[in-house]
Order: structure tokens, then sequence, then C-alpha cells
């Protein structure tokens, strides 16, 4: 029997899109372009260090020892199939949807099991065709390392893990599965990747402008109090709700921390703000921030 035993690595999980659909459309066709496809990626895998761990129907997992030269393996992959999409009718082409993970899984033999690998066969089925969805312990080693953009998708729900993964599309040019115009159809080149992107992801549009209008309405307030003062501050209570709705939209977005324990904090500096507003020589706030700290405390004390 061979032997058990665990590792940290990267998982590397592929598969086609629509790959039924092309099946019946033309069976030998299809095989024979998965055939080329799934050389042409094991030559890239290889190429950045890493190893094809198995193949299924359309299905490959790979895994890596660099957490960077996985993804870049992924990025030169969807480059090189590109160009061989160009090619192709547009009903025809095959998109493969690429997933990564970082994580400890079990080895038997040559095969990898465990929740390392679900997660990254879920960020795969999750992946646009031709795209790249990577979990957040893959782009917290790589997000400064490749020259590409991330776009976050929030916490992706995986079965058997209790809370959701936080998970990024990889940004690598063009879009894969868009029709080729017909001026860059003779082309068989894709468009580079983007070497000048953003490797930190930055906060959406909707998420800068709604801090802008809360900061806007915060001065006005304040401008308002001040210019009718009467000796009273009264608009440090609705700067106060301003701030905890900005707070809160922030946690909607960052994927540093775990947001539930995160909701907990800013309910517990809110009430703070509260107490400290309507000082009386008492700090009652002082018992719900620890009921709050306790609940904290729980929540990591049960982490998995």
């Amino acid at each position: 029997m061979s032997e058990t035993r665990r590792k940290l690595t990267t998982i590397f999980c592929a598969d086609v899109q629509d790959y039924t659909r092309l099946m019946g459309a033309d069976e030998e066709g299809t095989l024979a372009s998965l055939k080329r496809c799934r050389e042409s990626m094991g030559r890239l895998i290889e190429s950045h260090g890493g190893r094809v761990v198995n193949t299924w129907g359309d299905g490959l997992i790979a895994d890596f020892p660099s957490v960077v030269e996985a993804v870049r393996a992924a990025v030169d992959t969807q480059n090189e199939l590109a160009c061989f999409n160009a090619r192709r009718p547009a009903d025809g082409r095959m998109l493969f949807r690429i997933g990564i993970n970082l994580g400890d899984v079990i080895v038997e033999g040559d095969d990898i099991y465990g929740d390392g690998v679900n997660i990254a066969a879920r960020l795969q089925t999750s992946a646009a065709a031709g795209g790249i969805v990577i979990s957040s312990t893959v782009y917290d080693q790589v997000r400064n390392k490749v020259a590409v953009g991330f776009e976050f998708l929030g916490p992706l729900m995986v079965k058997n893990v209790d809370e959701g993964v936080p998970s990024y599309a990889v940004k690598i040019g063009d879009t894969r599965d868009e029709t080729p115009s017909a001026e860059r159809s003779g082309s068989a080149r894709p468009q580079p990747v983007m070497a000048a992107a953003k490797a930190e992801t930055t906060p959406a549009p909707g998420g800068r402008r709604l801090y802008g209008v809360l900061g806007v309405i915060a001065a006005a307030l304040i401008g308002i109090n001040l210019l009718s003062w009467q000796g009273v501050f009264w608009a440090r209570f609705p700067v106060l709700a301003l701030a905890v709705v900005a707070a809160l939209a922030w946690n909607r977005d960052q994927a540093r921390f775990n947001r539930k324990t995160t909701l907990l904090a800013i309910l517990a500096l809110g009430l703070a703000g509260i107490n400290l507003f309507t000082w009386t020589g008492q700090f009652w706030a002082i018992w719900p921030i620890l009921g709050i700290a306790a609940v904290m405390g729980l929540r990591w004390s049960m982490r998995r």
C-alpha cells in the first residue's frame, strides 16, 4: 500500500466550458482539440515547475511547489489557448476555466485529496470561460509578484467549509469568449497581459462614490452646526451614524479580515462612540463591549 502523508501545495484545476455541447456537435473534433489543448497545458505546467496530477473527462488537476509559478502557468495557458481559439469559429472554441488554491492536502501515491483540492475545483467552476479565479491564500502570495490585475469577487461558499472563501478573478487582458472582429480575425496573437495593472485591488467605483457622499454629508452637517452654533455640538450623532455606515460598506467589500469579526468590532466602536458622546460619568458601554469581545473570542476558538 502507498504511504499516506500531507503537504502544503498549490492546486491548479481546469476544465472546459460547455464541453457537453461541444461533444454533441462534433465528438472527434472536440476530442482532438482537447488533446491538443491538454498537451499545451501540460507543457506549460511542467515549464513552471508544476506536475499534472490527474485528468478526467475534460478536467485536469495539477500541483505546484510555487504559488507564483502556478499563477504564471495559468496566465500563460490562457494566453496560448486564446491563440488556438482565435482561429476557430465562435461556437467551436475550447475555453478552459482555471481555479487555483493554496492549501494543505493529503497525498496518496501520485494523487492528492482534501479541502484544498475541493476549494480549487469550486473556484474553477466559478471562473468565466477563458478565465482564472484564485483564493485569497493565493492572492496574498502573488499580489505584488505577478504583473496582472485582480478583481475581488467576494466570499465563495464551498461544501464542507464553514465560512466563504474570498476569491479573486485574475485580469489577463481581453475577454476570451468575445467574438473577434473581422479586422483582427486573421491574427493569432492575443492581447498582451496587463503588465501595468495594479496588483492590489482598489475600492469599487460604487464604494468610492458612497464614501464621497457620506463625507460631503458629514462636512455639511458639521458646517451647519458651527454656523448655527448655540453651544451644542448636535452634529456628532449623525456624523457617528455616517461613520458606522461607511465602516459597514468597507466591511462588505474588504477581504483581509473575517467579515463577521469586523462587524462585531464596528458595533463595539459605535457603542463606545455613543457612550462618549453622551458621557455622564459612567462608561456603560464596557458591558456590551465585553459581551461582543466574548463572542469574538468564542468565534476565534471555534475556528477550524
